[in-house]
């Protein structure tokens, strides 16, 4: 499986919003191959399984984390929330951040 940098660091912040929801198996393979830098072959290895195994896993694994995100919204979520305090801490007058508080509160 190879990914641009971009991908990878979105698989990782999906793991680490909705990783309680997966199996241990597929706790410890995401973390292997995106925490760890394992290569499949070592996973495979580390879990006795096949090779082939541990690359159908990491892939249903991805695709359940992106079919969370499209229903719970949490990384959204939160990159809104975080968007919304980045321009608080740019504002300076206290209506502008009164406006901004208020679209914070609705984002949850």
């Amino acid at each position: 499986m190879s990914l641009d940098l971009d991908k990878f660091v979105e698989i990782n912040q999906l793991y680490r919003f909705y990783y309680p929801l997966l199996t241990e198996k597929q706790q410890n393979i995401i973390a292997y191959y995106y925490h760890d830098n394992y290569s499949i072959s070592e996973i495979a290895e580390l879990e006795n399984v096949s090779r082939n195994a541990v690359h159908d896993q990491l892939k249903r694994t991805v695709s359940k984390l992106y079919n969370f995100e499209i229903h719970l919204g949490l990384l959204r979520k939160f990159k809104a929330r975080q968007d919304i305090i980045q321009k608080l801490k740019e504002r300076c007058t206290e209506a502008e951040n009164r406006l901004l508080l208020e679209a914070l509160e609705k984002v949850e």
